[in-house]
């Protein structure tokens, strides 16, 4: 009468597939019907009432063992022989979202060596759904936590679509032998499923670290030397040079070589322990200062190697090591370094030195131009006053003249000569300098007003030979300035 052609796999128990009704027109026992199911179905018929059948689900139904189902359904009477008729029903399982995804793996180990370029693939996690469609669609998730306070997301990534897990960064194995995470696999369904998986990544090591020598001491300047007395015997401990490898494994197997040495028949150095031991008995014909080269190499591949100097004195007093040891040759960087700041200190000595010279003999020039420019243009400006004294009465040059004579400030005379034509001439020196030549022609301007012609051409003559004995005088003067 009507069937069902799916059925979720969730569906429960005693869920109606099919409803049937089944008549057999005989009467009696000829028309009892009875049906009945395959073996090994999780299916049940069940009578409702006269001639009406029910197919239903006997038990859970699981999609990811069994899709599909084939009913076939068989009514048969109590007749004699019996007679039968069948059914066949087609039945679908639809999928639920009941599976989780599951890894491949309860956990993951994968090793991953040092100094490795960003973004190298380290391996690949899988989980597998069993459910159908976009429930079985898994994509990968890289859960949040730290490693060593750093978000594991600055490691490592992790590809949603492929489970691919990549290098974020280049790892050191002298900082981080190892670490791990948790990587999600998670449905497409609704509500989505999901499952965890942890992965550790193992690092290995890489002879990437030179051996480090950590004794002796390779000091700049100053000076460190072992000691060995003149009676020493043969396999006397010297000293033993000590040096570590941050590497791991062979790549940290150490040996030490005599590289080369002052005098390579008296020490030797021990290839495992670096011991230095005589091989031979000190003599007094050893010299006193003697340097050893001794070479660290690793058993990496390719090897690592690192060199130090060891400094030794063949004394048997202190005293007698300070004397032979204050000329003792430093390293030839030191050397070097030293002699580069001499010459530099020597260049810039020079240069200076240059260079007050010249300024010393610029100004001296300087000067000495000066000093003949100002003899050779030195202004000496006579001044005359506007009137003089007639103190004889007479009207002729016996009488008494005044004069004003100016001189420059920055005279190098610090005297003043003064000429006489007579017994009553004075010259009279002014350091005001506050008159000119002009003034002589104002006062010849005044001598040519007119008061009485006698007087007029008296005083004319008067001034004329004012004029002249003062012009005579005055280039006198400037002759002896």
């Amino acid at each position: 009468m009507s069937t069902s052609q799916s059925i979720p796999e969730n569906s429960p128990p005693h869920t109606v597939i099919a409803v049937m009704s089944v008549h057999d027109p005989d009467s009696d026992n000829n028309g009892v019907v009875s049906c009945m199911l395959d073996d090994n179905s999780p299916f049940l018929i069940k009578s409702t009432s006269s001639g009406f059948y029910s197919l239903v689900t006997d038990s859970d139904l699981d999609r990811e063992k069994s899709s599909q189902y084939n009913i076939s359904v068989t009514c048969s009477d109590e007749g004699a022989p019996s007679l039968s008729s069948s059914v066949a029903i087609t039945l679908q399982v639809s999928d639920v979202n009941d599976n989780v995804p599951v890894f491949e793996k309860t956990s993951y180990e994968s090793y991953i060596i040092e100094n490795n370029t960003p973004g190298l693939s380290i391996f690949t996690v899988r989980a597998r759904d069993p459910d159908w469609k976009q429930n079985a669609r898994v994509s990968y998730i890289l859960e949040d936590s730290s490693v060593n306070g750093v978000p594991v997301s600055s490691y490592v990534s992790v590809s949603a679509d492929s489970g691919v897990i990549h290098a974020v960064r280049s790892f050191d194995y002298e900082h981080i032998k190892d670490f791990q995470f948790r990587v999600k696999a998670q449905d497409g369904g609704s509500p989505p499923l999901s499952s965890i998986v942890t992965v550790k990544i193992l690092i290995q090591d890489q002879n990437d670290n030179a051996p480090q020598v950590l004794y002796p001491v390779q000091s700049g300047g100053s000076l460190v030397a072992e000691m060995v007395p003149r009676s020493a015997d043969v396999g006397y401990l010297v000293t033993k040079v000590v040096a570590i490898d941050v590497d791991s494994g062979q790549n940290a197997w150490l040996s030490y070589k005599l590289q080369k040495a002052t005098d390579r028949a008296l020490f030797e150095v021990g290839l495992q322990n670096g011991e230095i031991r005589t091989i031979r008995q000190v003599t007094d014909k050893d010299a006193v200062k003697q340097r050893l080269t001794v070479i660290v190499e690793d058993n990496g591949q390719p090897s690592r190697s690192a060199t130090v100097n060891v400094n030794v004195a063949v004394a048997d007093s202190f005293p007698e090591v300070l004397s032979e040891f204050t000329d003792f040759t430093h390293d030839k960087e030191y050397n070097e370094n030293l002699t580069f700041f001499l010459v530099l200190a020597l260049a810039v000595v020079s240069f200076l030195f240059i260079t007050c010279l010249v300024v010393i003999i610029s100004v001296k020039i300087y000067r000495w131009r000066q000093s003949r420019i100002y003899h050779s243009s030195l202004p000496v400006i006579p001044y005359y006053p506007p009137r003089y004294s007639d103190t004889l009465g007479t009207g002729t040059l016996p009488h008494v003249y005044n004069y004003e004579v100016c001189r420059t400030t920055d005279s190098r005379k610090s005297d003043c000569k003064f000429g006489r034509a007579g017994s009553q001439n004075i010259l009279i020196m002014d350091p005001s300098f506050t008159g000119t030549m002009q003034r002589i022609q104002s006062e010849m301007s005044i001598l040519d007003e007119p008061d009485s012609p006698i007087e007029y051409r008296e005083r004319k003559r008067d001034a004329t030979n004012l004029l002249d004995y003062t012009s005579e005088h005055i280039n006198a003067d400037i002759e002896e300035l």
